[in-house]
């Protein structure tokens, strides 16, 4: 039974772990110089769209003006690129069958030592989508896409949301063009 504690303990870990996964993809105009682009704005049409708080739209708004500037962007009146950003989220329902395996009478490792009926487990999976349009032609030229969970603490927010805009803007600007 001692030997069981280590493995529970791990799969906590893991579990955690795959909550603050993001998952990311991007793509781009291949006919589109990336190195033509060194100011930007954001695009307040597309962002009004939406659909999420103004508080959440001013955390990724604030985290993705920190990842133009480290790469190198100035904010501009007059930019090369304007930023624009779309999201989705979806709720997603996971029920565990606990025959067999459980908590106990008293406890995990009591007398009885199983469980018996599910546990249902709800979490928020969202999308977001970055947008960089080239200002001059008004044409998408790039765009990112990281989904992973949300986090419901008013604390954690801007660090999770921070974390997957990062995320998505590894993949800028697009490893063909970085290697040209």
């Amino acid at each position: 039974m001692k030997n069981l504690k280590p493995l529970f303990l791990i799969a906590v870990v893991a579990l955690f772990s795959a909550c603050s996964s993001v998952r990311v993809a991007s793509d781009y105009d291949q006919s589109a110089d990336f190195t033509n682009y060194k100011t930007f704005a954001f695009f307040k049409p597309g962002i009004d769209k939406a659909e999420i708080s103004d508080l959440d739209k001013k955390r990724i708004l604030r985290a993705i003006e920190n990842e133009m500037l480290a790469k190198g962007f100035v904010k501009s009146e007059d930019p090369s690129m304007l930023v624009s950003i779309f999201t989705t989220a979806q709720q997603r329902v996971d029920v565990y069958n606990n025959y067999g395996w459980g908590w106990g009478a008293w406890g995990p490792w009591g007398p009885w030592g199983g469980g018996f009926g599910n546990t249902v487990s709800r979490t928020t999976e969202g999308t977001l989508y970055i947008d960089l349009i080239d200002a001059s032609k008004k044409e998408l030229v790039w765009q990112g896409q990281g989904t992973g969970y949300l986090a419901r603490d008013v604390e954690r927010k801007q660090e999770r949301i921070s974390e997957i805009v990062g995320e998505i803007m590894q993949e800028y600007p697009p490893k063909q063009m970085a290697s040209n």
